[in-house]
C-alpha cells in the first residue's frame, strides 16, 4: 500500500537519551572524533527552527552513549513514554536515541507498550557539531511522523526512512543511511515533512510495563556469544559456571553452531 498523510498539530513529547545526535566535538567538522550525549534536547529543538512554535515538549530521561545503554535506563525511558502516552493531550512521543542501541531500544518498546499512539526513536550519525549534521533533519522528520493522524507503535526515523520496531537494523557504521528494515523495505519515507507510508504500522499485544517493575539489577542475565570457524566452548562453560541464566548464539549461515 502507498498512501501520502498530512500532519495534524497535537503535541508531541521529545524525551531526550543522548546519543550521537547530542553528540559534540572540540575540532569543528569532525565527523569521527567527537563526544556523544553532550548537548541537551532541548538545544536539540532550538537548532530546528521550522519547530519552533510547534505543540511540543521537552524532557531529559537520560544523557548517555548508546552503546552504554542499560536496563534501568530502559525501565525509565519505557515508564516516561508510558506516562506521557497517557495523556489525551499528547498525540505522540518522539525519543532522541544513540545509534548503537536503537533497535534494541526500539523493540522493547513495541514489545512492552504496543503503544496506540507513535513513539519514534530518532538519532544521527554525525554530531551537532559535524558541517553537515544530519540530526536536525531527522529530528524534524521524526516529529512530523508523530503528529501523523493514525500513527500507531514504535518506529525509526533516520535519513528519510520509518522503519517499524521489528524490522530496524544498523548496517553501516558511518554512512548517514545505517539504517534498513532488510528485505521487507521501510514502513514509508517522509518528503518535506509529509509521510509517504508503504505499510501497515507496527501492532502487537504489550507484555505490560510490569514485566519491567522488578528492580533491573534482578532482570536475568542473559548474554550473547557467536559461533565462527574454529570456535571454542570455553567461553561458553565460564558463563555458565558464573551463572548466566540464559544465551542466545550468533550462529552461522543458517543458524548452524560450531
Amino acid at each position: 500500500m502507498t498512501s501520502t498523510i498530512e500532519h495534524s498539530a497535537g503535541t508531541v513529547v521529545i524525551l531526550g537519551t543522548g546519543g550521537t545526535i547530542a553528540g559534540a566535538s572540540s575540532v569543528a567538522g569532525d565527523n569521527v572524533g567527537y563526544t556523544a550525549a553532550q548537548r541537551s534536547v532541548a538545544d536539540l529543538l532550538a537548532a530546528v527552527p521550522a519547530l519552533a512554535g510547534a505543540p511540543l515538549e521537552a524532557e531529559q530521561v537520560a544523557q548517555l552513549d548508546s552503546k552504554d545503554m542499560d536496563a534501568a535506563t530502559w525501565q525509565a525511558l519505557a515508564r516516561a513514554v508510558a506516562r506521557h502516552l497517557a495523556r489525551p493531550a499528547v498525540q505522540g512521543i518522539v525519543v532522541t536515541h544513540g545509534t548503537d542501541t536503537l533497535e534494541e531500544t526500539a523493540w522493547l518498546l513495541q514489545q512492552v507498550l504496543a503503544p496506540a499512539k507513535p513513539v519514534v526513536l530518532v538519532a544521527a550519525m554525525r554530531p551537532a557539531t559535524a558541517l553537515a549534521a544530519d540530526g536536525p533533519q531527522n529530528l524534524l522528520d521524526a516529529v512530523a511522523v508523530a503528529r501523523t493522524p493514525g500513527a500507531r507503535g514504535v518506529v525509526a526515523v533516520l535519513a528519510g526512512q520509518v522503519h517499524a520496531a521489528d524490522r530496524v537494523r544498523k548496517v553501516h557504521t558511518y554512512r548517514t543511511d545505517a539504517f534498513s528494515s532488510g528485505d521487507a523495505g521501510p514502513l514509508g519515507v517522509v518528503e518535506e515533512g509529509v509521510l509517504r507510508r508503504f505499510a501497515d504500522w507496527p501492532a502487537g499485544v504489550a507484555l505490560g510495563l510490569d514485566v519491567l517493575d522488578t528492580d533491573p539489577t534482578q532482570w536475568p542475565w542473559v548474554e550473547i556469544v557467536t559461533s565462527h570457524a574454529g570456535a571454542r566452548g570455553d567461553a561458553v562453560r565460564a558463563l555458565l559456571a558464573a551463572g548466566v541464566q540464559g544465551l542466545v548464539v550468533a550462529g552461522t549461515g543458517n543458524g548452524s553452531v560450531h
